[in-house]
């Protein structure tokens, strides 16, 4: 998915969108920072925070704006919906 066609709820383009099996999502920021084999969490990005992707098939993170969208849902084919509406 083109990440420019896709905007948050400020209309402008989100930073990173991230297609998910679940409607049941987390974000902590990091994105792929991982400590390797024995992960630990790493001091960058935010708090983890528990996001519910709804019936517009998206939700974006309230800290970085990451967008994720729900595998076959609504706005998997790649027309997001205003958030607004």
């Amino acid at each position: 998915m083109d990440n420019a066609a896709v905007t948050n709820a400020l209309g402008t383009s989100a930073p990173e969108t991230t297609i998910v099996d679940t409607s049941r999502v987390w974000c902590d920021g990091a994105g792929d920072i991982r400590g390797g084999e024995n992960y630990k969490p790493v001091s960058l990005g935010h708090p983890r925070v528990w996001m519910e992707i709804d019936e517009k098939g998206f939700v974006d993170c309230g800290y970085c704006d990451r967008r994720f969208i729900l595998a076959g849902g609504p706005a998997d084919d790649g027309n997001v919906p205003d958030a607004a509406a």
